[in-house]
């Protein structure tokens, strides 16, 4: 019979279970259309801030330096910049003693596997609340406003940076309307805020009633009924379908109440910018990561008083951004 003394194992210091937690398995090795915008400007930085610098509509990350080196040239036009903190997510789980003391070793298992299993559910089910808290603020600073989960806001990027946020009427309630004529106007506006940048296509992200109207629409509905033998109508486009060289897709998620997309708009996306999303990790506040490069998750764990279990925490620290704002495109249906 295990007790409480099985924490004391290396298995379970700060270093092993914040490995545990940042392990995917493979049901979790396929990132969420808002998460995979980001995977390629994700990095870790050993400071709980990052300094971004905003040239014309383009805001840049600066580099860190030591005191007294001399600044980086290409800095030098940069008319201002803003500092950005990472937002602490710190979730608590635990293990009771029984819960420990109960538990009995079988076949091949030893009892410090069965419970290093028993603390790797506890960390599975804290990481899920975490993702899908760091998907939602993902999803904020696509639209420009990230939100906590009690709809208060934590980051306005337009308003950091005094720039305001494009958006373009789709005007989806009248039957007449050109609607591939719209989407290219939509595009042109988002092309000319990355002027300089490649785009290599559109993907946009809508709330449920924006489909539902786009996909209902006479003016779509006809061509692809032309273009795809009718494909959309027989069956359900949710997951993506292509018009007007972009990639409409309904997004549905909500943290607490708070849903990703509101019913009414869409958020037009272009492809292929570099660091058009960055996601930079902080470190944990623990005496162990200090000053050390961030990662995604960590995780620790203290005896409870009394003896009477272990309290498990998991974190995150993240610095989710948009560093071209005005080149996302807010779409309305009317």
């Amino acid at each position: 019979m295990p007790t409480l003394d099985i924490f004391n194992s290396d298995a379970f210091s700060v270093s092993s279970l914040t490995a545990s937690i940042n392990h995917v398995t493979e049901g979790q090795a396929v990132p969420s259309v808002v998460d995979a915008l980001f995977l390629q400007g994700e990095r870790g930085i050993s400071t709980t801030t990052a300094w971004v610098e905003r040239k014309g509509d383009s805001l840049q990350l600066v580099p860190a330096a030591p005191r007294g080196a001399d600044a980086d040239p290409v800095n030098k036009s940069t008319r201002d910049g803003q500092t950005f903190t990472a937002i602490h997510l710190p979730t608590r789980g635990g293990i009771n003693a029984d819960q420990v003391q109960n538990v009995r070793a079988f076949g091949s298992e030893t009892e410090e596997e069965v419970v290093e299993r028993m603390v790797q559910d506890e960390l599975d089910r804290m990481r899920r609340n975490l993702s899908a808290t760091i998907t939602y603020h993902r999803m904020g600073a696509i639209k420009g406003l990230v939100l906590d989960a009690t709809g208060s806001t934590l980051l306005d990027i337009h308003d950091a940076f005094n720039v305001s946020q494009q958006s373009q009427s789709m005007e989806l309630d009248q039957a007449g309307t050109d609607i591939r004529a719209l989407i290219i106007k939509a595009k042109r506006l988002s092309e000319k805020a990355v002027a300089g940048s490649m785009v290599n296509g559109f993907v946009a992200l809508c709330g449920e009633g924006f489909f539902d109207l786009l996909t209902n629409h006479g003016d779509t509905k006809e061509a692809f009924n032309r273009y795809m033998d009718g494909e959309m109508l027989r069956n359900d486009p949710r997951s993506g379908f292509s018009f007007g060289g972009v990639v409409w897709r309904e997004l549905y998620g909500k943290v607490g109440n708070t849903e990703f997309i509101d019913d009414e708009h869409a958020y037009l996306i272009p492809l292929g910018v570099p660091d058009l999303f960055i996601t930079r990790w902080a470190p944990a506040d623990y005496m162990e990561t200090v000053n050390t490069l961030g990662i995604p998750y960590y995780a620790k764990q203290e005896l409870r008083r009394m003896g009477k279990g272990v309290d498990l925490e998991a974190q995150s620290n993240p610095i989710n951004l948009c560093t071209r704002p005005r080149a996302v495109i807010k779409l309305t249906h009317t």
